[in-house]
């Protein structure tokens, strides 16, 4: 795996850890392509983040800072490792926490807010996530909200005042992309 473009273009990423599945390069490169300028100074929230990749890719083409969640500990650590070799690691706060817990918390608002939960997640359980993202407010209005599913699964329940703005496959993944 390495970054696709910006900053830390071409740099490549520590080993995953067992257990983690990452967002292909090739989909990543599609979705930041699809995004254009959304991430550009955005502050970006990365829920499931495992090896960091798509907050990494984030901060490499300009967000202003990103907060990157896992509950895992080899996901964290190799998390914090790509900061420091991408030379990212003062734009970003790494947090090992579930995710329901997270967006229950205080982390502040966002521009764009990235899901890329395991496959095995229910759906209920994305919905009820993406519920919380929309009851806290923690989107800016107009703010992104991008989740990554099996191309199988259903498509998750969203908040009503949320609209779907685009849907990309890439192999057995689909990626869900809602203004908020």
């Amino acid at each position: 795996m390495r970054i696709v473009a910006g900053s830390a273009r071409g740099v490549r990423l520590a080993p995953v850890p067992d257990g983690t599945r990452p967002l292909a390069d090739r989909a990543r490169e599609g979705l930041f392509s699809s995004l254009g300028d959304a991430v550009r100074g955005a502050a970006v929230l990365d829920l499931f983040a495992g090896t960091g990749a798509v907050a990494i890719e984030a901060l490499s083409r300009g967000a202003e800072r990103a907060v990157l969640v896992d509950a895992g500990a080899k996901a964290v650590r190799t998390a914090r490792e790509n900061l420091d070799r991408t030379r990212l690691a003062d734009r970003a706060t790494v947090l090992r926490m579930d995710a329901g817990k997270a967006v229950r918390s205080d982390l502040g608002r966002f521009d764009v807010i990235f899901l890329d939960p395991p496959y095995a997640t229910s759906d209920e359980d994305v919905g009820e996530i993406l519920k919380e993202i929309a009851a806290r407010g923690l989107t800016v209005r107009g703010g992104l909200v991008v989740v990554t599913r099996p191309i199988k699964s259903s498509i998750p329940v969203i908040p009503v005042d949320w609209s779907p703005d685009r849907r990309l496959s890439y192999g057995d993944a689909v990626v869900l992309v809602y203004m908020a």
